[in-house]
């Protein structure tokens, strides 16, 4: 079944992100994709950076980490705690760079994440949130979800061939 928008849309003002987008699977397998070892699989593309070293406590003020490897063969760390899980329709999580962004330095926001059953897949709404004082951070976090949320479509849309390229493209190593 045809989902009836096929894009990932977006939107901020100065102090908060918002991005939409419907996923060809249902809630369990979108939940599973944000909060598991299985974002390694399709966050990130070989031209951008490759999300590795994924680990999470899946409970409301348990941990989760990450390793950000970019095309220019940085390692980029971030992190944050769980505030609220409730799967596999909601999750709320603080969300660090531990290395010095260049619009937000270390500073912490606060990422929610709906997850509506509909037909055909999931309806899926982030509000990415903290941005006050940081002129321009939320219109780029709003393009960069955007840009994520196309991949998380990809990756359940087209089955077998996407996945077998991000798992291709997990194993590229930049030039140095």
């Amino acid at each position: 079944m045809m989902l009836r928008h096929s894009w990932p849309q977006a939107m901020a003002n100065d102090e908060t992100a918002m991005a939409l987008a419907e996923i060809p699977a249902t809630p369990e397998q979108t939940f599973a994709a944000l909060v598991t070892d299985e974002v390694e699989c399709w966050w990130g593309s070989a031209d951008t950076y490759l999300t590795t070293g994924w680990t999470a406590d899946l409970r409301a003020g348990g941990r989760w980490n990450v390793l950000v490897r970019t095309a220019d063969d940085r390692s980029l760390p971030a992190g944050g705690i769980f505030l609220e899980i409730e799967a596999p329709r909601r999750i709320v999580q603080t969300r660090r760079y531990d290395w010095d962004h260049p619009m937000l330095g270390r500073h912490e926001t606060t990422v929610a994440y709906l997850l509506e059953p509909i037909a055909g897949g999931t309806r899926l709404a982030i509000c990415h949130g903290g941005f006050a004082g940081f002129t321009g951070a939320a219109p780029e976090q709003a393009n960069d979800w955007a840009r994520v949320l196309g991949w998380l479509q990809r990756y359940f849309g087209a089955g077998g061939p996407v996945r077998a390229q991000i798992e291709t493209s997990r194993s590229w190593v930049p030039p140095r």
